[in-house]
């Protein structure tokens, strides 16, 4: 986009991520960070973390976010931007407050941050702006001058996050066998989270019956099988479902399970289904377990053929549209005319989170946003 000129005033990015554990020993100690201030016993984390263990207590995150820091730098190198790119999580080393003293040790003072998650709620955004605020009040008191941080707005329709998930799903259709192909069912799956949450998430005029999580989802999953119909002449029926539920059963959280729903489609004739997560950026203990292990499983017992279509991951189309969002946000701060690009029917995403989006389940300080200290 010609408009779109230098980085400034942004002398570093910041990718922001959950963490994972990296082996068994990391597993407990993950998930108490995880869950830290709600009391749970080390025995039950056990049993929470028996997934991991499935994997030799090794989380895909943290190399996806590798090989992401990865191709965010070389498409920097590439369309010669000169600024530099770090990594923090929230809940596992190389943690957040001690990347944000290196990047202030750094001399850096400007600080766009992309979390790795695309849509609106408070689990994915308000909770990662508590987190820096949280971050840079401890570095504050350690004396350090605390730097602005701007958080990119939400990805979820940009066309570099879009369509690498389009051949995707293209790819798993591909795949499945021919006779199956045409009447097959695609199953978009994102995270579950309390119904209440989902109602509030989003700007306060969104607010309701899902909210801004919903939305955006059902807007990503609309542009897919768009996409799809118009590369292949079939019209693929879709629902949106979730995954990964967790916390008390007597909170409503968003349905339909993954599981529930494959006993649904085979109950009713469906030949085959393609699992789209569409929800993960990349391959999440919730996608190798919940969807490859869990999900596959079922449809195994049930004879339903399914097969499940690659996350965005390391994309360098994603790569790219980071570097586009920087660069649109650039533009913004230096008060200059920019069009942001967006698909689908909802539009680009607000810049500065307004107050009342995504509200805390408990006040806390939020940075990066129309209400924050920073």
């Amino acid at each position: 986009m010609s408009e779109l000129r230098g980085p400034a005033p942004y002398d570093a990015l910041l990718l922001l991520s959950f963490g994972g554990p990296e082996g068994p020993d990391d597993v407990v100690p993950f998930l108490a960070n995880v869950t830290r201030g709600r009391g749970i016993p080390e025995e039950r984390l056990k049993e929470v973390g028996k997934h991991y263990f499935l994997f030799g207590g090794v989380s895909p995150i943290n190399a996806q976010n590798r090989a992401l820091l990865d191709a965010l730098r070389k498409d920097f190198a590439d369309h010669g931007l000169e600024l530099p790119v770090y990594w923090g999580n929230r809940n596992w080393a190389p943690y957040l407050t001690d990347t944000l003293r290196e990047m202030i040790t750094d001399g850096h003072r400007r600080i766009a941050v992309l979390a790795t998650s695309a849509y609106a709620s408070y689990s994915g955004c308000r909770q990662y702006r508590e987190n820096l605020a949280e971050s840079l009040s401890a570095l504050e008191a350690e004396g350090l001058p605390v730097p602005r941080v701007d958080k990119l707005r939400h990805y979820f329709n940009h066309p570099g996050f879009v369509r690498p998930m389009v051949d995707g799903v293209l790819a798993s259709l591909a795949d499945l066998p021919e006779d199956v192909r045409a009447g097959a069912h695609l199953a978009f799956t994102t995270h579950s989270i309390p119904t209440a949450a989902a109602d509030t998430s989003g700007p306060v005029e969104t607010h309701g019956d899902g909210g801004s999580y919903v939305a955006e989802h059902l807007d990503v999953a609309r542009l897919i099988t768009e996409a799809v119909r118009e590369e292949t002449g079939v019209d693929h029926p879709w629902q949106l479902v979730y995954q990964s539920r967790s916390g008390a059963p007597h909170i409503p959280w968003l349905e339909p399970d993954i599981c529930d729903h494959l006993e649904t489609l085979h109950a009713d004739g469906v030949p085959a289904v393609v699992m789209a997560p569409i929800g993960f950026v990349s391959d999440h203990m919730e996608v190798l377990y919940d969807l490859d292990t869990e999900a596959t499983a079922k449809a195994a017992e049930l004879g339903l053929p399914v097969r499940r279509s690659a996350t965005v991951g390391a994309d360098p189309r994603f790569a790219a549209a980071v570097r586009d969002l920087l660069l649109e946000r650039a533009a913004v701060e230096q008060e200059r005319p920019v069009t942001p690009c967006a698909l689908g029917s909802l539009g680009p995403s607000h810049d500065l989170c307004p107050v009342g989006c995504c509200p805390a389940r408990a006040l806390k300080p939020a940075a990066a946003g129309a209400d924050s200290p920073f």
